[in-house]
């Protein structure tokens, strides 16, 4: 879809409703996010207002995809590592709207995260991902490795137990 641009986020009132709304909607079709269906906006526009924050003090980077005026996907990328993990980060909240699914923003928001990450001096991302329903198949089709299942690891949002895949890439450098 290329008249969709990517940016990097910051905190406005209408930014900040567009992410609740589209973690809200996300959580409501089955995506394993962190949080359980129904998820109330109050708590939806919270997490954004905590994460937005982070990202002001460059603890992360939360870059959204736009369609014109409307946000139609985001993922977010940790920065904020442990002293001895510089050169790690970690991919969280990627997020497609539902009518703008299987145009390719997962992938550019993906590649966006991945040039971010070079920018910042990373070498390594690491991610994980719901084993049923998640985006294994996205992340392996770019360059990710499985590193392995933990299982029962989290609710789905609308109940039961799921496993999570763990995956890792380097970036901006030869292994």
């Amino acid at each position: 879809m290329s008249s969709t641009e990517i940016r990097p986020l910051t905190r406005t009132d209408g930014t900040q409703k567009m992410l609740a709304d589209l973690l809200i909607g996300t959580v409501a079709a089955g995506g394993s996010v962190s949080f359980m269906h129904p998820l109330v906006p109050e708590m939806a526009a919270a997490f954004w207002n905590r994460s937005l924050q982070a990202a002001a003090r460059g603890e992360r980077a939360v870059l959204g995809a736009w369609n014109g005026e409307a946000l139609v996907g985001t993922v977010t990328l940790l920065l904020d590592c442990p002293p001895n993990q510089p050169h790690r980060a970690e991919i969280a909240k990627l997020m497609t709207r539902l009518d703008y699914r299987g145009k390719g923003i997962a992938t550019r928001l993906m590649e966006a995260a991945e040039a971010v990450a070079v920018e910042k001096g990373r070498t390594l991302l690491v991610l994980d991902t719901a084993k049923e329903e998640g985006a294994s198949g996205l992340y392996e089709k770019l360059g990710f490795t499985l590193v392995g299942e933990i299982p029962d690891y989290a609710l789905k949002p609308h109940g039961g137990l799921t496993g999570t895949l763990i995956y890792w890439k380097c970036v901006g450098r030869t292994r």
